[in-house]
């Protein structure tokens, strides 16, 4: 039989573009190749979809610096329409090549501009197929505003919070987040790997964490901070089932104050992974229920990682989802399914699987 083509897309225009291709290094080792041809297509911090090296090793991360997808010369096209699979190269000197038929795209991009629904919009809009969460649940994935909105719809307890917009900014409502109490948490609304948050324990910080934010993203998010222990769940969905793995406890170490980029990714000694966990069962249980149903709540699909706060009382406090967490080897979603028994070779393949089977259009 033809073996399926699949297209790692990963890069993209994000502040999160180094983790994107970190990510995309993972998978790329870890797909099976004697079950499926691969095509590595980066996209560059300025937007240009180019042909990328498919070695795992390229996409590491050397002396603490970051990779970044460069420029092949060459230019990739998706399909003009859903009437043609065909992908098309445009080489340097404007000369036509064909890539071939993708059957799937499994989307590692990260941030703005790709894990937020315009990437999976493209995508429908020539019935390819792909691997995680459509566009409605990638947009509120990505937005915590209107994730938060979807969560409390679903009756799911989450932090209180202000948003931050350039119509209301902080001084219209200064007296709103001030009743948010000390120490606060102000994050970019739609941003991740931690980037630009900053722990506010004096409201004469509050204006510098703003503009903090604002770098990655003009809404910001001031929300309450949770007293309680940092879980995180690992959600997967089959062809017939979705699984929570079993929850992690992130232990923040050293000199950080919270899970920051620097913990996550350029401290090897920054943070904790701990798996199984001291949980009750019953709250254990509790947090795979407030995950799963999380899931449900944006519509998600395919993968995601749900984070909550366990506080001293047992009560599940909603953080964030993740519908595309980080998923490098050494990342926590994988570790999670690793506790299961569930290697990292497996995950992808199940990802894969599940996303070729999954009919293009509305479902």
């Amino acid at each position: 039989m033809t073996r399926p083509t699949v297209a790692v897309l990963f890069g993209g225009r994000s502040s999160e573009h180094g983790v994107s291709c970190v990510t995309a290094g993972g998978v790329l080792g870890a797909i099976d190749r004697e079950r499926w041809n691969v095509v590595a297509i980066g996209i560059t911090p300025d937007g240009q979809w180019t042909v990328a090296s498919d070695d795992a090793s390229a996409w590491g991360i050397v002396d603490g610096a970051m990779p970044v997808v460069g420029t092949s010369g060459e230019t990739v096209l998706p399909p003009f329409g859903a009437s043609s699979s065909e992908w098309r190269v445009v080489g340097a000197d404007g000369a036509v090549r064909s890539l071939g038929t993708i059957d799937v795209v499994f989307p590692l991009l990260h941030g703005p501009w790709g894990e937020d629904g315009t990437l999976q919009g493209l995508l429908e809009l020539v019935d390819v197929r792909y691997v995680g969460s459509g566009v409605l649940a990638s947009a509120m994935g990505m937005d915590k505003q209107f994730m938060k909105i979807a969560f409390r719809d679903a009756g799911l307890p989450v932090t209180p919070d202000v948003v931050v917009t350039a119509h209301r900014g902080v001084e219209e409502q200064r007296e709103d987040i001030v009743a948010l109490g000390l120490p606060v948490f102000v994050k970019p609304a739609r941003a991740g790997s931690s980037m630009g948050i900053s722990k506010v324990t004096s409201w004469d910080q509050l204006e510098a964490a703003v503009a903090h934010a604002q770098e990655h993203d003009p809404k910001v998010l001031i929300e309450a901070a949770v007293v309680g222990r940092e879980i995180e769940t690992a959600v997967l969905e089959t062809a017939t089932v979705l699984l929570t793995s079993p929850p992690g406890e992130i232990v923040t170490q050293g000199d950080h104050a919270f899970y920051d980029f620097e913990a996550k990714y350029l401290d090897a000694d920054g943070a904790a992974l701990l798996c199984p966990t001291s949980l009750e069962p019953a709250v254990a249980e509790l947090v795979a229920d407030v995950a799963a149903r999380a899931f449900r709540a944006v519509d998600g699909a395919g993968l995601a990682r749900v984070d909550v706060f366990v506080t001293q009382d047992g009560s599940v406090v909603v953080n964030e989802i993740n519908t595309m967490p980080g998923f490098t080897p050494s990342s926590m979603y994988p570790r999670m399914w690793a506790a299961a028994g569930v290697e990292y070779p497996e995950l992808v393949q199940t990802m894969l699987e599940v996303a070729l089977a999954r009919p293009v259009g509305l479902r």
